[in-house]
Formats: C-alpha cells, sequence, structure tokens
C-alpha cells in the first residue's frame, strides 16, 4: 500500500495596495511613452494566482483621477481609488497596517524605496509581503526584504498613444514654413 498524503488546499487572502504615480512614472521610464497604462485585467489574476482578492485599493497623487479607471476596478475587482494629498507612501503605509490583521499576503505595487521599512514591520507582523513593479525601477533593497517580486512585464500594460489618432500633419507643416 502506498502513501498518499492528504490533499492540501491553500486559502490565502490577499490585498494589492497600488502607489499610481509610482508605478506610472516606471512604465514611462521603462518605455519612453507617457500613454502605458497598466492593464488590471491581465496584471491583477496574474497576481492573485489561485488566491483569495480581500483589497484592492489604488492610491493616487491629487484629485484628478480617472473616473474610468476608478470604475473599472470598482466592477472588475471591488476596488477603490484613495486620492492622496501628496505622495502615497503614507496612505498606502496607514492601510496596510490596519489590512495587516485581515489577510495573509499584501502585494504592494511599488518600487520604491520607501517603503522598505513597511515591508519589514509586515513581515514581522507575520504577514507575508510581495512586490510588484517594473523590475528596472525597483529598489534592489525592496526585492531583497520582499517575500516575493512580481516583475510587471510587456504584457501587463499598453498605451493610449497608439490607439490615439494620428495628427494631421499638413497642420503641422504650415507652422514649419511660416
Amino acid at each position: 500500500m502506498v502513501y498518499q498524503p492528504p490533499s492540501i488546499v491553500m486559502s490565502q487572502s490577499v490585498a494589492i495596495l497600488v502607489d499610481g504615480n509610482n508605478i506610472e512614472i516606471s512604465l514611462h521610464q521603462q518605455t519612453g511613452d507617457e500613454g502605458v497604462m497598466l492593464n488590471f485585467d491581465k496584471l491583477i489574476p496574474k497576481l492573485v494566482d489561485n488566491r483569495s482578492l480581500n483589497r484592492l485599493i489604488y492610491f493616487r497623487e491629487g484629485r484628478q483621477i480617472s473616473s474610468k479607471l476608478a470604475e473599472r476596478l470598482h466592477q472588475h475587482f471591488h476596488g477603490s481609488v484613495h486620492p492622496c494629498h501628496k505622495s502615497a507612501d503614507i496612505p498606502l503605509s496607514i492601510k496596510a497596517t490596519q489590512l495587516a490583521s485581515k489577510v495573509d499576503t499584501i502585494i504592494i505595487m511599488s518600487g520604491d524605496s520607501d517603503y522598505i521599512d513597511l515591508v519589514r514591520h509586515l513581515k514581522s507582523d507575520g504577514v507575508r509581503v510581495e512586490i510588484a513593479a517594473v523590475e528596472k525601477t525597483t529598489s534592489s533593497l525592496l526585492k531583497e526584504a520582499a517575500d516575493y517580486f512580481h516583475a510587471i512585464q510587456p504584457e501587463d500594460w499598453f498605451s493610449l498613444s497608439s490607439q490615439k489618432k494620428p495628427r494631421n500633419p499638413a497642420r503641422f507643416q504650415d507652422k514649419e514654413k511660416k
């Protein structure tokens, strides 16, 4: 008789906290295209990976946050958008510490080294901490501090620039002649 170990069901609750400004700047630096945006429809399921999504919060500096983005995150992931007075660092850190007792894993979408102390704190509370960011613009110390690093790849973003109608070149030729 061959011993068969009992099957183990992994049940993890995940919160994803997005530093929108950091991710946008990283994508723009990586691509040289200011019209590049994350494709949350592809990226979020990849990050969650058979776990349970408890929260998705997108933090962004300023009041001008796309209502389409807010609506899409809410409809598809019951996510929310949180405008920040200045940088997202403090509001994201506060929310992460509030969620630490409610989730098993927190995924921070940012490559900013400002989050190193937050990662260490969350881990000391027994929370698994993962970082999702553009590898080229992510602090190596942040990657080392985290339990896991998800590199955001080209298939995880799209460009609005390529979707816009081409400009009328004749309009610019007239200006050059003057």
